[in-house]
């Protein structure tokens, strides 16, 4: 009697230990996938001052325009981890870069400079990788959430302290990479 009750803690102890290894390895490629999707982030960040310098010294007049990139990018940087608020903030950088690039259609000299179409090629291959993380992030916070949220996990993910993540989201009329054609 003593060693089935013993086997049976044995056991207990053993599926205690694989699904807590499991909730740690879903928590670390969530992690993982939001790092992924702040490089890009980045990434974005930083080319979109250099189109903003590209286009400026065509379109001196677009002041207002300069000025709300600068302060979107500002707010997506201030946002901080916050999935919710980098979303918002997220999607309104890139709809104000998508005017940016809109902006270029009426300066026929920009559209042949070669910095600038390589920063838009840039910007467009960004936007990709962009979608791409957050794929992976939100697909990986999908199986986090419901492998917390399911028998008999969510009986160790409650007492070990793993919470459910909030999905990344930028609303897709924001999130889209505008689609300028820039033919002579």
């Amino acid at each position: 009697m003593i060693y089935i009750i013993l086997g049976v803690i044995i056991l207990l102890a053993i599926g205690i230990v694989f699904i807590f290894n499991q909730l740690v390895g879903l928590r670390q490629m969530s992690e993982n996938g939001w790092s992924d999707i702040e490089v890009q982030l980045k990434r974005r960040a930083d080319l979109i001052p250099r189109l903003v310098a590209a286009v400026k010294g065509y379109a001196a007049h677009e002041r207002k325009l300069f000025e709300d990139v600068t302060k979107m990018r500002a707010q997506t940087l201030a946002a901080g981890n916050d999935p919710i608020k980098r979303g918002a903030a997220e999607g309104s950088f890139a709809k104000a870069g998508g005017k940016l690039l809109a902006i270029a259609e009426d300066y026929p000299e920009l559209k042949a400079s070669q910095n600038f179409l390589d920063l838009q090629d840039e910007l467009a291959e960004t936007e990709d990788k962009i979608e791409m993380a957050r794929r992976f992030y939100n697909g990986t916070v999908r199986e986090l959430n419901t492998k917390i949220q399911s028998v008999p996990s969510n009986l160790i993910a409650g007492p070990f302290g793993f919470r459910a993540k909030d999905y990344f989201e930028i609303d897709d009329a924001d999130a889209a990479a505008p689609n300028v054609e820039f033919s002579a």
